[in-house]
C-alpha cells in the first residue's frame, strides 16, 4: 500500500512530450537539463520519485523538486533561474539575431561561421558571442558526417539488432568481420616517452614490411572474441576461418552470423558450405551500416589500443602482437550493451530524412 502524500499526476500534451524527448536524447546540451527531461518523462510513464532517484544517481528531494517545477511553470521550469548579479546589457533581440544569422545565413567570406565573425556581424563581443554558442550548443565549427544505406531491404536487415537485444535460446551469436591490410609499420626514430606536461612523441616516418588481415568473432553474450591473422582476405580465407569457428562451438548449438556485403561474405563457395550446414544462419547488415555490427566497435578497440602507435618489426611480430593483445582481452572480455532497437534506429533516419528532403539522398 503506497504512503505519503499523494503525488499530483502528471500528464504531457503531444508537443510538450515532443519537445521532451528531443531534451533527452541530446548530447550537446547541458546534462542538467537532459537529466530534467528524463525525470519528467519517466514520471509522466508512471516511475515513482524512488525509481527515478535510483536510475539518476539523485536524491529523492531533487527529482521532487523538478516534477513539482515542471507541474508549476512546464516547460520553462526545467532550465536555471536567473543569477544574482549585474543588469544584463544584450537584449534578446539580439540574441534571437544572432542565432537566427548563425542557422540561417553564411558569412559573406568563407563556409561556416566563427566566434570572431559572428561578432564583427552582430556587433557583440566576441567573448559574449561564444558564451552564447555554448548557452545554445551551437558548434559552426563542428561537422558531422552520415551516409544513408541505398539498400532496397534496409528496413528488414536493420532488424538484426533485434539479436542483440533479444538474443535465441540454445544459440550463438557470433558478429563476424574482417580487419584488412593492417600495415606493419616499422619508425624509423624510437619514441619519445611522455612525461609530465607533454605527450608521447611519435615520429611520421616509417618503414613498411608488409600486411595482414584480422578475422575475428564477436561472442555478443560474454564479449568474448575469437580470432585468425591471414595474409590475405579472398573467400578462401574466410571458409578457412568458419572451419576454425565450427571446430570451437559444441554441435547441439544453432550459429547466427552477421556479416557485412562485402562479396567474400557472398562467395559462392562459402553459401554452398553455409547450405551443408543447418544449424549456421547468416544476417547481412544493409550496405554502409557495418556499424551494425559489434564486432567493428572490437576493431576499434584494437586499433586504439594495439595498432595505430605500435611499431612493428616485421609481419610476425606484427601478428604475435595481435594475438597477445586478444589472449590479454579475453581474460577480462566483457559484452557490448546495445540499447538501439529497431524501430529506433528507423525513427532517427525519418527525423534525417525529413531535414534532408529534396536533396538527392
Amino acid at each position: 500500500m503506497a504512503t505519503g502524500r499523494p503525488k499530483t499526476p502528471l500528464t504531457l500534451t503531444d508537443d510538450e512530450r515532443t519537445q521532451l524527448k528531443s531534451l533527452a536524447r541530446s548530447r550537446t546540451l547541458p546534462h542538467a537539463l537532459v537529466a530534467r527531461a528524463k525525470v519528467v518523462l519517466w514520471s509522466s510513464e508512471g516511475e515513482s520519485n524512488s525509481q527515478i532517484a535510483a536510475r539518476l544517481h539523485w536524491t529523492k528531494a531533487t527529482v521532487g523538486k523538478w516534477r513539482q517545477r515542471f507541474l508549476q511553470y512546464r516547460l520553462p521550469g526545467l532550465y536555471d533561474e536567473l543569477r544574482p548579479g549585474r543588469p544584463r546589457t544584450i537584449e534578446d533581440e539580439q540574441i534571437a539575431a544572432l542565432l537566427k544569422r548563425t542557422l540561417s545565413r553564411k558569412p559573406t567570406s568563407g563556409t561556416h561561421w566563427t566566434v570572431r565573425e559572428a561578432a564583427r556581424a552582430s556587433g557583440i563581443s566576441k567573448s559574449t558571442v561564444h558564451r552564447l554558442f555554448q548557452a545554445f550548443a551551437l558548434q559552426p565549427h563542428r561537422t558531422r558526417s552520415f551516409k544513408l544505406s541505398t539498400d532496397p531491404f534496409f528496413v528488414e536487415k536493420v532488424r538484426v539488432v533485434g539479436l542483440y537485444l533479444n538474443p535465441p535460446d540454445h544459440a550463438l551469436v557470433l558478429c563476424v568481420d574482417e580487419k584488412s591490410q593492417i600495415q606493419a609499420l616499422n619508425r624509423t626514430q624510437p619514441v619519445l616517452p611522455m612525461g609530465l606536461g607533454y605527450v608521447e612523441g611519435v615520429t611520421h616516418n616509417y618503414v613498411r614490411h608488409g600486411t595482414t588481415t584480422l578475422f575475428a568473432a564477436l561472442d555478443i553474450a560474454t564479449g568474448a572474441v575469437f580470432t585468425e591473422c591471414k595474409p590475405r582476405h579472398r573467400h578462401q580465407e574466410f571458409l578457412s576461418f568458419l572451419r576454425q569457428l565450427d571446430a570451437c562451438i559444441p554441435e547441439q548449438l544453432d550459429v547466427h552470423l552477421i556479416v557485412d556485403n562485402y562479396s567474400t561474405h557472398k562467395h559462392r563457395k562459402v553459401r554452398t558450405w553455409l547450405a551443408q550446414r543447418p544449424r549456421y544462419h547468416i544476417h547481412y547488415t544493409p550496405t554502409y551500416s557495418s556499424w551494425l555490427n559489434q564486432v567493428e566497435r572490437w576493431f576499434g578497440l584494437i586499433t586504439q589500443r594495439a595498432i595505430r602507435r605500435g611499431s612493428f618489426s616485421s609481419v610476425k611480430d606484427l601478428v604475435e602482437k595481435i594475438d597477445a593483445f586478444v589472449q590479454h582481452y579475453n581474460r577480462s572480455h566483457r559484452p557490448f550493451v546495445w540499447t538501439a532497437t529497431a524501430d529506433s534506429i528507423l525513427g532517427k533516419i525519418s527525423r534525417l530524412c525529413s531535414v534532408i528532403s529534396g536533396t538527392r539522398h
